[in-house]
């Protein structure tokens, strides 16, 4: 039984419809991009972690080894090993459930362990309150560079690092010779090291939204293009167009060709609006493409109010006339549901027919896959001399559906270019009764 149908929309209306709402396309894309840079982040703070410790080990090595006074090359070697702690905790932090799912996060822990950890160990042991600049540009730079992403989580690792120094500052109240130009000289220096970090990171965030917009745009285009390629060749024959564009011809020892006729449609067109005939018509062909599609037959072409499908190729299927069979009698029943649903009084003629064809593209322009043979004629022929609402069928489909199908007898008519031929009449599945 053909399910009910909502003519609101066609299938050719859908089919230049695009899936997606632009509204929808930008969040989809928001949130693809942000997993995008979610794992980003998370490969580029591996990057940062093992680095820094090798720096931080580096570093280590070098001021022991510089420091002549025993108490001094402990504080380096302590100082050393608390940020190399710190560092390890936030590698380990980065490949957690944690890490995967707040990496802006892990980005501020790792720019503070560095930055805000020395500050405060130096002053809570040394009273020592002078403000490392030369490590805290370096931290931002590395990370700016390291992770150009997530422009308000640099900038907040950079207020973070002051804030923590100006609370410092009030703890301690620190006493320097010339306090006003020390502080101007290196706010400066930190305020456009810090904006030009920030702005660069701003303008390459930017910069690989546009980019990921453009690619994921240009993906639903081609799959959009795909999409229309494969509403006219079929799939194996789009897919050897693709890898070398040449003639395709192919022969097929055993199909089963279908031809189907809108009766009475030519007597409708001459008091009928040419938009609204068209719509109708579209309804109609609409109804056979998903029958096609129900059943895995290719529909070949319409030509003007005929429409032509072939079952067997270019896959092979050795259903074929069952196949062509099913869908002859589920298109009785869709123009008889149509009619009802649309107060018309379709009746449509089809013929069929089995036997080899040739298949394939030919030409160079406005490429259609199409039929030849003398099967194709026959098929045809048994549209055209057939009757009105039925389905008639040649002597060769008679054989291989007689098992499984009710058909009468026609006896032999003549068919043009054929002669005289024995027809039968296909009436329904055997299994229906």
């Amino acid at each position: 039984m053909i399910p009910k149908r909502d003519f609101g929309i066609t299938r050719l209306e859908g089919l230049f419809t695009p899936e997606i709402l632009d509204l929808q396309i930008d969040v989809s894309l928001v949130k693809s991009y942000r997993e995008q840079r979610r794992r980003f982040i998370l490969k580029r703070l591996e990057l940062q972690t093992k680095i820094m410790l090798i720096v931080g080990l580096t570093l280590t090595v070098f001021f022991v080894w510089v420091n002549q006074q025993p108490q001094e090359k402990l504080y380096a070697v302590q100082i050393g090993l608390l940020i190399e702690f710190f560092i390890v905790i936030c590698w380990f932090l980065c490949r957690t459930k944690i890490g995967e799912r707040y990496p802006h996060v892990m980005l501020l822990n790792l720019s503070w362990s560095v930055t805000c950890v020395i500050q405060i160990y130096t002053a809570v042991l040394f009273n020592f309150v002078e403000p490392f600049t030369n490590i805290w540009n370096l931290m931002f730079i590395t990370q700016a560079t390291l992770i150009p992403v997530l422009w308000r989580t640099h900038l907040i690792s950079q207020m973070g690092t002051i804030i923590c120094y100006l609370g410092l500052y009030l703890i301690y109240r620190p006493q320097f010779r010339h306090p006003l130009y020390f502080y101007v000289e290196n706010g400066i220096y930190l305020f456009w090291t810090g904006t030009i970090c920030v702005f660069s990171v701003y303008l390459y965030e930017r910069l690989k939204k546009q980019e990921f917009r453009a690619r994921q745009e240009l993906e639903i285009a081609q799959k959009q293009s795909e999409k229309l390629i494969l509403n006219i060749l079929p799939q194996v024959i789009a897919d050897q167009l693709k890898q070398q564009p040449t003639t395709i011809a192919d022969s097929f020892l055993e199909v089963t060709v279908l031809f189907a006729d809108i009766v009475g449609f030519t007597e409708l067109s001459s008091h009928t609006s040419p938009p609204q005939l068209v719509e109708l018509l579209n309804e109609i062909f609409c109804l056979f493409d998903e029958l096609a599609e129900l059943h895995g037959i290719e529909k070949i072409k319409t030509i003007g109010d005929a429409y032509m499908a072939v079952a067997g190729l270019p896959n092979h299927r050795s259903d074929h006339a069952i196949a062509i069979a099913n869908m002859a009698l589920d298109m009785q029943q869709a123009v008889t549901q149509f009619n009802q649903e649309q107060n018309q009084s379709f009746r449509i003629r089809i013929g069929i027919s089995t036997g080899p064809v040739v298949a394939g593209v030919i030409g160079l322009k406005k490429f259609a896959y199409d039929l030849w043979g003398d099967t194709v004629n026959t098929a045809s022929r048994m549209e055209s001399h057939g009757i009105p609402g039925c389905i008639q069928v040649c002597e060769d489909s008679y054989h291989l559906l007689k098992e499984n199908y009710l058909l009468k007898k026609r006896g032999l008519i003549k068919i043009k270019g054929k002669g005289e031929m024995n027809t039968y009449l296909l009436l329904g599945s055997k299994l229906n009764n």
